[in-house]
């Protein structure tokens, strides 16, 4: 059988991946890595799937979003996840591995694998003799590659520093405090679009208890590759940067309380809080204008100083760092595939996912895509209940202009028909829902090859009944 030509561009966890999928399908492909000819600053070793911060990939228990999509990685018989838990060491409840270790495992099996083909060469255009293409070159996209993605999307849909703010869970959010209202008044068409604002208000004693704990709290350093990098628009300051810059600047700027009416009181607060709703369904806030590089205790103790938001359920902390992602909700599919160009598919941090496990699923459902395509089928996303379906919907269907990357969490998950109020027993009912969810996806897809054995795999908690 004569296969199409496939290039992944990229050796890192996503990249490494998707070739592994389709060479225990005996699919060939050429797999382009730039080390060991060239390396990136954050990158220190030779081997693919190098791990360069932490050796932690997140929650082992499914009680826990991070947990609950290892298990699925685990019943798509991913290969990076099934390495991984063979060489994890001692963490708690957290799946960790020995860097070295895991990354020279991968590369080893990578080279045993006659189907794939490894070339060593920094790739800044895309393979001219190609049938189709997984670009997976990381945060750290040489700037050639860029320049080609650029041309090819025919916009600036790339942003290159991540300065992003908190976002939490509608439901935490303390609404005898917080109200819903759009600054003066304005019917949601008349804000962007985005319809009506969460509103924190503040007196003035708060203000300044938040300016000052914004001014005194710990950053959290960057690194090296990153600390040149630093350009932020005037438009998209850090919060401290702000607040640096005189103690009534915030006031001013995003916590401008013109236009606004608290209904407790009838009068305008001295300063508010606006949340932004961060997913179509309407689940998940953001908060405008708090991208911040403060660390994420002090993050967490700024919540508490900010009345509405004093027991808020935080789904990410803001981040600053170096990342190179694209604008995925103008231009990607929940399938991996460009809109524009079907035959090119993203993974990895450039679709907007964050985390380890995050990038590794990228790339299993790039390949899987792959895949069905050469059988001739019109690859369907994954389900909306499990994990791996959710955190791709958030990626290509959230609001395109103000799109943050994001990791796993409960709050992208569809809401479950009954409220159940106990946090811990909320999520194992979504666990159990996502799981059997993705097992029917599964059967329905013959295709992908898989088999019920894989379902398996033991889990690292029981899911109750």
């Amino acid at each position: 059988m004569v296969h199409p030509k496939i290039a992944i561009i990229g050796g890192g966890l996503a990249g490494s991946e998707a070739a592994l999928q389709f060479a225990k399908r005996n699919i060939p492909v050429t797999l382009y890595e730039m080390k060991p000819l060239k390396r990136s600053s954050a990158h220190h070793s030779d081997e693919l799937a190098e791990i360069v911060c932490s050796n932690s990939f997140g929650n082992l228990q499914l009680s826990t979003a991070s947990g609950l999509l290892k298990e699925e990685l685990r019943r798509l018989d991913c290969q990076l996840i099934k390495t991984a838990d063979r060489l994890a060491v001692p963490a708690g409840n957290a799946l960790a591995v020995d860097r070295e270790s895991f990354s020279k495992a991968i590369t080893e099996q990578v080279a045993q694998m006659p189907q794939i083909t490894r070339v060593s060469e920094d790739v800044t255009a895309l393979p001219e003799d190609a049938d189709y293409v997984i670009i997976a070159t990381g945060p750290l996209t040489s700037s050639g590659l860029v320049s080609t993605l650029q041309e090819l999307l025919q916009q600036q849909q790339l942003y290159f520093f991540d300065a992003a703010a908190p976002i939490v869970t509608k439901d935490s959010i303390n609404f005898e405090v917080a109200f819903f209202q759009n600054r003066y008044n304005k019917s949601a068409q008349d804000v962007e679009g985005t319809g009506n604002y969460i509103n924190c208000p503040l007196n003035k004693e708060q203000y300044l208890a938040l300016v000052a704990h914004i001014l005194d709290s710990e950053k959290t350093p960057l690194k090296s590759f990153e600390a040149n990098e630093t350009r932020f628009f005037e438009s998209c300051l850090p919060i401290e940067v702000l607040a640096s810059r005189g103690v009534d600047t915030l006031r001013y700027g995003p916590l401008k309380p013109v236009g606004i009416v608290d209904p407790a009181t009838e009068k305008r607060p001295y300063a508010v809080i606006q949340l932004r709703q961060d997913n179509l369904e309407g689940t998940l806030y953001n908060m405008v204008g708090f991208q911040t590089n403060l660390k994420w205790g002090a993050q967490k103790e700024m919540m508490q100083l900010i009345p509405g938001l004093e027991n808020a359920e935080v789904v990410r902390y803001g981040v600053m760092h170096r990342n190179t992602f694209l604008n995925s909700p103008a231009v990607l599919q929940p399938t991996m595939q460009l809109r524009q160009f079907p035959q090119i598919l993203i993974a990895g941090q450039l679709t907007g996912v964050e985390g380890y496990t995050e990038s590794i699923a990228s790339g299993l459902r790039a390949s899987l895509t792959l895949i069905e395509l050469l059988h001739g089928e019109t690859p369907n996303p994954f389900p909306s209940d499990c994990m791996m379906g959710a955190l791709f919907q958030y990626i290509t269907r959230t609001e395109a202009k103000h799109f943050q990357p994001i990791n796993s969490n409960w709050g992208i998950l569809p809401p479950l028909a009954e409220s159940i109020r106990d946090r811990k027993a909320r999520n194992e009912a979504l666990a159990k829902r996502a799981l059997s969810a993705l097992d029917r996806f599964i059967s329905s897809e013959k295709s992908l090859g898989l088999s019920p054995s894989v379902f398996a795999v033991p889990t690292a908690e029981p899911i109750r009944s």
